[in-house]
């Protein structure tokens, strides 16, 4: 295994880390509210870094969202690359690829994911097609990125999701049904109802509701899975970046604050609280990593996946605390920084799935894996 960056994504990696460190000020995060960051996002697009994605790979993208995570951008890197860029990339048709993805990599078209499933969105052609899929909609296949093609068939749904991120500026939304079929659904289509909701971390995120709404299949057998596998490490190496802005913040604070004449950084209780929190973001990322590669490299990833995932929503939780915590009664301040950092951790950590119900998942996964 080699996780070592290639040239072209460290380039990436680094024009990206210019971008958000120039552009996402905590005065810039406070003024757009709970919505998206949109100069940022037109700078992060015209400097190629959406559409380089395609080149890049996935460990490519989750650099880019290491970055974005340090300083808490608002902007829809990761749903629109994993849910549109990257999805349509290796399970459109040659088809759905020509005319969707132009719009992906320009980044004229925002796309999202009413992911994972959780059975609330039915299709008037449930029962057709279900091979690869058990009763309860779970993947039968594996997760190795080998889902045949779908032939783009059109269906109409019906259904809800209680909030799905970055849905309020989404034109496209990759929307699975209680059968594990992935379908594109347009915001701006008939039967299409989004009310915005609010959640811990600002999300510019909507409840999704579907009234016979049409909708584009895409994928075939397996390809639930592969997007719901790689949307899994692409927001873990987001947490990865979270967890790093908030120690390094904290780290600066303690380096700095007195107590009784002395940093607070040569306080032993101090420095086993900060070193956990590196060992455990090291963990993140290096998980994050290892998902990604296997990815990009064609082997199956799904336990990868979730490992990254189970660390990112358990170890991620404990950094952002630290971070509160270390940081003292400053921490507790809405407008202080680090505490956007514990904002989105526990988003995060809750749309990963919360550490207990991925680990659940991932021992299942594993028992069905030695069993067959």
């Amino acid at each position: 295994m080699d996780f070592a960056p290639t040239e072209e994504q460290s380039a990436a990696q680094g024009l990206a880390a210019r971008i958000f460190g120039d552009l996402s000020t905590p005065e810039r995060l406070a003024a757009a509210g709970t919505g998206t960051d949109a100069e940022l996002w037109k700078e992060l697009c015209a400097a190629g870094l959406t559409a380089a994605v395609e080149e890049t790979g996935l460990l490519g993208l989750v650099l880019l969202l290491e970055e974005q995570g340090r300083t808490t951008a608002q902007v829809p890197l990761a749903a629109s690359c994993v849910y549109g860029l990257l999805a349509v990339a290796r399970h459109g048709t040659d088809e759905q690829r020509e005319r969707l993805l132009p719009a992906l990599r320009d980044g004229t078209a925002v796309a999202t994911g009413a992911f994972p499933s959780r059975g609330g969105i039915w299709t008037d052609t449930e029962g057709a097609d279900t091979d690869g899929v058990d009763g309860d909609g779970a993947d039968t296949d594996g997760v190795d990125g080998s889902g045949v093609d779908g032939d783009g068939g059109g269906g109409r749904l019906s259904g809800s999701v209680p909030y799905v991120p970055w849905l309020r500026d989404a034109g496209l939304v990759l929307v699975p049904d209680r059968a594990a079929r992935l379908w594109i659904v347009r915001t701006g289509d008939p039967g299409v109802l989004t009310e915005p909701v609010e959640t811990t971390a600002p999300w510019s995120a909507a409840r999704l509701v579907l009234d016979g709404a049409a909708g584009e299949r895409l994928g075939g057998a397996g390809a639930y899975g592969a997007v719901l596998a790689a949307a899994r490490t692409a927001f873990a190496g987001l947490q990865a970046g979270v967890c790093a802005g908030s120690l390094a913040r904290a780290v600066a604070h303690v380096n700095t604050r007195e107590q009784f004449g002395r940093p607070l950084s040569t306080k032993q209780g101090v420095l086993l609280r900060a070193a956990d929190a590196h060992m455990d973001t090291e963990a993140i990322r290096v998980t994050a990593y290892e998902a990604a590669w296997r990815y990009d490299t064609g082997l199956p990833y799904g336990p990868q996946a979730l490992t990254a995932a189970w660390w990112a929503s358990e170890a991620g939780k404990r950094v952002v605390h630290a971070g509160q915590h270390l940081h003292g009664g400053t921490g507790a301040d809405l407008d202080h920084p680090v505490h956007r950092h514990f904002l989105w951790g526990r988003q995060l950590d809750a749309y990963l799935g919360c550490g207990g119900e991925v680990l659940q998942e991932l021992g299942d996964s594993l028992v069905k894996e030695g069993t067959e």
